[in-house]
């Protein structure tokens, strides 16, 4: 078993979580204010629901990042990989900024598809690299993909 290099650990957990932190900037003004007045789904989670899930995702993912980082920066697959996981980490903050930030629901409804194709295709080459990699990204994936569904939902009944 190798040794848990853990500055980067942090540094790879930290990274996501800030993408995290970026988005609430423009999400939490808008929550008890603009989201609030929106019509929603029915399986629409309560708000409370969505810090912890996403602290949780942001930490899968950086430990997913670690474990990329982890074969070296060197190997071209691995630069391939951690710069598609940078995009889609700037794909996943710029949702935030989009929905509740511009208040656009249809641009952040296409953006969110876009979200989703770069975190499957990051999951399939961190597979390549790491197949653990790859798995710690699949609840991202279908929150993701919840995500999208409720964004769409969203859009139809506030049309």
């Amino acid at each position: 078993m190798k040794k848990v290099n853990w500055p980067r650990l942090i540094f790879a957990i930290a990274l996501c979580q800030a993408a995290g932190i970026i988005g609430s900037l423009f999400t939490f003004s808008s929550i008890p204010t603009w989201y609030a007045a929106l019509t929603k789904p029915s399986f629409n989670p309560p708000s409370w629901v969505f810090g912890p899930v996403w602290t949780i995702l942001y930490t899968l993912m950086g430990i997913s990042l670690y474990l990329i980082l982890s074969k070296g920066l060197k190997k071209k697959e691995v630069k391939i990989a951690v710069n598609l996981f940078v995009w889609q980490l700037i794909a996943n903050s710029l949702w935030s900024i989009i929905f509740f930030g511009m208040k656009n629901i249809p641009l952040a409804l296409i953006e969110i598809i876009v979200l989703l194709l770069l975190v499957f295709t990051t999951i399939q080459k961190f597979y390549k690299i790491n197949k653990t990699a790859a798995y710690l990204l699949i609840p991202y994936f279908f929150w993701g993909s919840f995500a999208t569904f409720l964004t769409y939902s969203i859009w139809i009944l506030n049309k």
